[in-house]
């Protein structure tokens, strides 16, 4: 890696630190942020980096925004974190009852907040998803096949709207598109 340099949004492996991306070149380092380890400075000397994804260095600036939505987009990718969405007040400490026809049986209670939160995982599982399908090498052709099969699941799950506080985190299906 002696003669090459790394521009912002290279994605590289460390001996020590795993995978991660450049967000800043520096003179004499690059700041790279790290799945498990958060952000390092290292050497642009340094020669143990594996290189992944090269990027060539830009003549312009990069601004904070422009890294910030980078560092979620990877996030997003390589780490199962969930992102904190509020539930609506109204269901705040409100209980989901599944009551069976048959009196016989007993009706299942569970947290609302639980029910809640197992929607937000598969949400965020759907999103992980459709970038791995966007990033990969299958054909473009089947790549909106399979991008159709996600946004109709997310049109499956717009009953459960009525469970999120903001708006902007509700799914959205085919027709709002």
């Amino acid at each position: 890696m002696e003669n090459e340099v790394l521009g912002i949004g290279s994605r590289v492996k460390h001996k020590e630190y795993g995978i991660g991306v450049v967000i800043q070149v520096k003179s004499s380092s690059y700041l790279i942020t790290f799945v498990d380890y958060g952000n390092r400075e290292i050497s642009r000397n340094y020669d143990g980096f594996e290189i992944i994804d090269l990027l060539e260095p830009e003549e312009d600036l990069v601004s904070f925004e422009m890294i910030e939505q980078t560092l979620i987009k990877i996030l997003r990718n390589f780490s199962d974190i969930q992102e904190t969405v509020p539930i609506a007040d109204k269901w705040t400490g409100g209980t989901l009852i599944l009551k069976p026809s048959n009196p016989d049986l007993k009706p299942y209670e569970m947290p609302i907040s639980t029910f809640f939160n197992k929607i937000i995982m598969i949400r965020d599982r759907l999103r992980v998803l459709e970038q791995k399908i966007n990033t990969s090498n299958i054909s473009d052709e089947e790549k909106i096949v399979l991008q159709q099969y996600i946004t109709r699941s997310y049109g499956s799950l717009t009953s459960f709207n009525i469970l999120f506080k903001n708006k902007s985190d509700s799914f959205v299906g085919e027709g709002s598109k």
